[in-house]
């Protein structure tokens, strides 16, 4: 297995493939590419349509899965706010790739009707990457019912980004440039996908029940207003963590519900939209089930670098990865960091030169507690290596 990771920051598309290819061929030593990623930054979007016919110009054996992001990562590093095309390459020997593309409609129940629907045998054992095109496609169903369809599997992906508007995102599988739907690859054989995922929030005050919503509103917790809860939540706070709250505060949905108790890590992090002063009411970014237990959360730089390191730390591999993705929130990066490549030195920090690619997504897709979840503000990564040399 070999890995090898390119990035074109050139302002015409045709250049900028073709100077990530050839760092990624360099790379590869030889070795036909079977798998490639390419994800493109909006500066490309007039000429989404000529990615495949670039690609196949160099890679004409290859699979070819990928995105438009709002910031792009290739050759380990992270790249916003300005043009970029990154390529990221395998020569995957005893693996069988099975590529697919979901447009709209009710999708089969799981089991064997989604396995036959995928064309993906419930009996190999197959690992994922998934690409969804967020304005037309609530990607939350299908992973549950893909993780109940694969039960030994992982899957890790992130939702397109770099369009404001439906039809901007694109999303890409061999020659098909889709503006909606999802795209994705099935990986089967002499392969691991090892998954770490950092949501980068500590919680604050207490564990508490929701005892009254509806949908995505929250009514109480513990019997008290949810509105009147959170202030005094605030009230108890240090000044710093105040500071913090009036932009980067959360609430977390626990996960695992039969638990006695809670601590950092163990909730879904979610965005709170909005209050209804009238009601004492909180607007939660999720669907709010009765009596599920939830808590505020914060988040902050210094958080999420000791939230990463500490999920990095605990990957417990015999060798480092031969290749990693990364599908990194657009809340992260420079914006959170003020700095560049932070999560992707951190990578290199625990494993050293590992070939990496990915983007910054609108959704970041990955296992937590051996369920896989639609994250926010979160990078998720996916390691691969052989199972056997």
């Amino acid at each position: 297995m070999r890995w090898a990771s390119g990035l074109g920051l050139a302002l015409y598309t045709s250049d900028a493939v073709r100077e990530a290819a050839e760092q990624v061929v360099d790379q590869m030593d030889g070795q036909t590419a079977d798998l490639i990623l390419v994800f493109a930054s909006p500066h490309h979007q007039a000429a989404y349509n000529r990615v495949p016919a670039l690609l196949q110009q160099h890679f004409p054996d290859a699979l070819v899965l990928g995105s438009s992001g709002g910031a792009i990562i290739g050759a380990g590093r992270e790249i916003e706010d300005m043009p970029a095309v990154s390529i990221t390459a395998a020569a995957l020997p005893g693996v069988e790739l099975r590529p697919f593309h979901i447009d709209d409609g009710p999708l089969p129940d799981a089991g064997t009707g989604l396995a036959d629907f995928l064309g993906i045998p419930q009996n190999i054992d197959p690992h994922f990457i998934v690409l969804p095109e967020p304005t037309s496609f609530d990607p939350a169903p299908f992973l549950v019912s893909l993780d109940a369809t694969y039960p030994s599997g992982r899957t890790v992906g992130g939702l397109s980004s770099g369009g404001r508007e439906a039809g901007a995102n694109a999303i890409f599988l061999n020659d098909l440039v889709a503006r909606r739907g999802l795209t994705g690859v099935a990986l089967s054989g002499n392969v691991v996908m090892d998954t770490v995922v950092a949501q980068g929030c500590r919680p604050i005050g207490q564990p508490m029940f929701v005892t009254k919503s509806h949908n995505n509103m929250v009514y109480e917790l513990d019997g008290r207003s949810a509105l009147d809860t959170l202030k005094d939540l605030y009230e108890e706070l240090p000044r710093p963590d105040q500071e913090l709250a009036r932009h980067s505060l959360f609430l977390g949905l626990v996960m695992a519900t039969q638990q006695q108790e809670y601590h950092q890590g163990d909730f879904l992090i979610r965005n709170l939209m909005g209050m209804d002063p009238e009601r004492g009411a909180l607007a939660v970014g999720a669907l709010i089930e009765p009596n599920i237990v939830v808590q505020f959360h914060l988040r902050d730089r210094s958080t999420s670098t000791r939230d990463l390191r500490q999920v990095l730390s605990r990957y417990e591999a015999a060798e480092p990865p031969a290749g990693a993705l990364l599908f990194s929130c657009l809340g992260r990066g420079q914006g959170l960091y003020g700095t560049p490549n932070h999560d992707s030195d951190l990578l290199r920090e625990r494993f050293g030169d590992v070939p990496l690619g990915g983007f910054f997504c609108n959704g970041e897709i990955g296992p937590v507690r051996g369920a896989t979840h639609l994250h926010g503000y979160t990078s998720a990564f996916g390691l691969f290596r052989p199972k056997v040399r």
